[in-house]
């Protein structure tokens, strides 16, 4: 990579993706931040506004997300559904398309995008969310094979329940339920998400591609036991 770096971090207004730009700054990138929300380097919606010049982004994470969706499949609405899809797969594609043209150029680049648990076991009351993130991992393998001859890697994150302000804010009894059925105990932190973006973004991370790394605390994992002792 280029001496330092660009770096596009979409969704960075809050959350996980304030703390990705927040640690690949410190890693000596120079870092774009991209949110609908007002106080970022670019302000656009990544379903459907239109992007400017990124052929110079030499690393690409895909965050932007609506998570707030909640419904039964029953009573879903098309638009619910299609604002979910939007946002969380088109607006992800739309957003790598946006910077892989230069990367190929270059013939190198690194390209993250975060994903959920909820793409491996589902999350009843967010359908819509939860196949907007699974289709997220069919995207990453694909553009991983298309474009490791490129020198371009292509990942995905996984995280778990992040405390995140949004999490933080959930009623109190909501966010004990969620603690209680975390193996770990506690939630993930947004600085463990950006480790782990900083890593796959970093140059011990050239042969790694079309992964799907969980950051969880091993809340994906069956937790059943048919032995005597308890985890």
């Amino acid at each position: 990579m280029t001496e330092q770096a660009r770096a596009l971090v979409t969704g960075a207004g809050r959350g996980i993706g304030a703390a990705i730009a927040r640690r690949l700054a410190s890693d000596g990138l120079a870092v774009v931040t991209l949110d609908v929300r007002e106080g970022c380097d670019i302000v656009l919606d990544v379903a459907q506004d239109d992007f400017p010049p990124l052929d110079d982004v030499e690393v690409c994470v895909a965050n932007a997300a609506i998570t707030t969706t909640i419904a039964p499949s029953h009573r879903m609405t098309i638009e619910q559904w299609r604002r979910d899809i939007d946002v969380n797969l088109t607006g992800a594609f739309r957003t790598v398309q946006a910077c892989i043209g230069g990367m190929r150029e270059r013939r190198q680049g690194r390209i993250v995008v975060i994903s959920s648990i909820a793409a491996l076991g589902g999350l009843p009351g967010q359908v819509a969310y939860a196949a907007s993130k699974a289709g997220l991992l069919g995207m990453v393998r694909t553009l991983a094979s298309e474009n490791a001859a490129r020198g371009i890697t292509v990942n995905a994150i996984l995280p778990g329940l992040v405390g995140t302000e949004q999490v933080l804010a959930m009623p109190e009894e909501v966010r004990e339920r969620a603690l209680n059925a975390a193996p770990s105990g506690r939630f993930v932190e947004p600085e463990e998400i950006a480790a782990a973006v900083s890593f796959l973004a970093g140059p011990d991370a050239a042969q790694i591609s079309g992964q799907a790394i969980a950051v969880d605390g091993a809340a994906s994992l069956s937790q059943m036991s048919l032995g005597r002792e308890g985890r």
